[in-house]
């Protein structure tokens, strides 16, 4: 299991796996073919059918700057390994291939070769989550303590820059107004749940108050700003929103949250090793499944909850997500992404909760969910996999065809109406 450094990144928007992953290839790539003329880039399976609304060739452009590329889209194909494929070739002058490389982008801005999940070495001794009870237990530390034992005392210096980072996002996403880019034209509501709090009844104010975290750090992303991954872009809004509430309502201070960022980290690197945080491997229950069980497990410590309660409420946080799938609108990142990050922020405040009142003990352990998670992502057809081809996105396309002509691309300039309108 790898350093949680690797797991919660800063990065650009939309899309973790489809912008954050595509760019770090091209770039690598480009360093790689320093003397190439132009490039030319094949994406295969999800990147392709999702790419254009989650600023896929955009990255790759990016990365590859500033010489010629062509991208090739490859939609019915996809490659063995992960649905997120795409292949560089790199060219000279005269058109002759100088270089090739297949790689993946397997979710959280991590790429990988196809050869082995993680390319970065491990670093934890343990790699499930009832080994690192069993050891917490033996030497009487917490889930806390046990990062800071593996990783040393320098990830409190990052973790401290991970949570300005998320404030941040959250700060700006709470002062911009608006309509979001793309052809939904979803308008922006973390400002409006933020002013509606302020003169709510106090039994709604403080949900009030978490959706608009939730929403402000969501909304960043769906625009392309900048995001911490945790465990992904498209996931970003949970965890900080609810350490944010948390923070406010107990009046901790930054080292308790620094903490609690530690044991949310421990929660997804557990599964980003043993299962998968990308939506088109998994679904949706891999991203905002996993940002749940992230935020109930730091929402969990800081209330109080010992190793067996924070693991309970990383477990239900995920278990109730089981089978969520990934059917964004238009391949945008905001239908229905950006309310699930509100969702989750709001299960994960119940998880923790109940896990508090509970005696910790609990059936299914968070190794055991984690592994049905990833059978779960493997029974679901490609359509509910970040294909937009199936759920609420095929179900948008169905109920807007008789109203509207479409010529096959997902761009608000091509929409018209049947009488020429647009």
């Amino acid at each position: 299991m790898q350093s949680i450094k690797e797991l919660f990144k800063i990065g650009m928007g939309p899309s973790s796996s489809h912008t954050m992953g595509p760019r770090r290839a091209a770039e690598e790539f480009s360093a790689a073919n320093k003397n190439a003329y132009s490039f030319k880039v094949y994406l295969y399976g999800s990147l392709a059918l999702t790419g254009r609304g989650h600023l896929t060739d955009v990255a790759v452009k990016d990365g590859l700057s500033p010489k010629p590329v062509e991208i090739v889209w490859e939609y019915k194909t996809f490659l063995p390994f992960h649905p997120n494929g795409m292949k560089f070739e790199a060219y000279d002058s005269t058109g002759r291939l100088l270089n090739s490389k297949t790689v993946y982008s397997v979710g959280g801005g991590d790429i990988s070769d196809g050869t082995a999940r993680e390319s970065r070495p491990s670093v934890y001794p343990h790699k499930h989550m009832e080994e690192i009870l069993a050891y917490c237990a033996q030497h009487k530390i917490a889930l806390w303590a046990y990062v800071e034992e593996v990783e040393g005392k320098d990830i409190w210096n990052f973790l401290k820059n991970i949570w300005e980072e998320m404030q941040k996002t959250m700060a700006r996403g709470l002062e911009r107004r608006g309509v979001l880019p793309g052809d939904l034209h979803l308008e922006r509501k973390a400002n409006r749940f933020s002013r509606k709090a302020e003169t709510a009844p106090r039994d709604v104010q403080r949900m009030n108050v978490l959706f608009s975290y939730a929403l402000a750090a969501a909304e960043e992303n769906a625009a392309g700003g900048s995001v911490v991954t945790a465990p992904t872009c498209g996931s970003s809004g949970v965890l900080p929103a609810v350490l944010k509430l948390t923070k406010e309502i107990f009046e901790y201070d930054d080292g308790a949250i620094i903490r609690a960022l530690a044991a949310a980290g421990l929660v997804g690197n557990l599964a980003k090793a043993n299962a998968s945080i990308s939506g088109a491997e998994a679904g949706c229950q891999a991203e905002i499944g996993v940002a749940c069980a992230m935020a109930a497990a730091a929402a969990c410590q800081l209330e109080g909850g010992d190793n067996k309660r924070i693991a309970y409420a990383a477990e239900m946080g995920l278990e109730h997500h089981l089978g969520l799938t990934c059917d964004p609108v238009s391949g945008l990142v905001q239908i229905p992404c950006i309310e699930r990050n509100a969702m989750a922020a709001a299960r994960a405040l119940d998880c923790a909760t109940y896990a508090m009142t509970s005696d910790g003990e609990h059936r299914v352990t968070y190794d055991e969910v984690l592994e049905t998670m990833m059978h779960t992502g493997r029974d679901m057809k490609s359509d509910y996999r970040e294909t937009s081809a199936g759920g609420l996105a095929k179900f948008f396309k169905n109920k807007f065809k008789n109203k509207f002509k479409f010529n096959g691309r997902f761009k608000n300039k091509f929409w018209r109406r049947k009488d020429g309108t647009k």
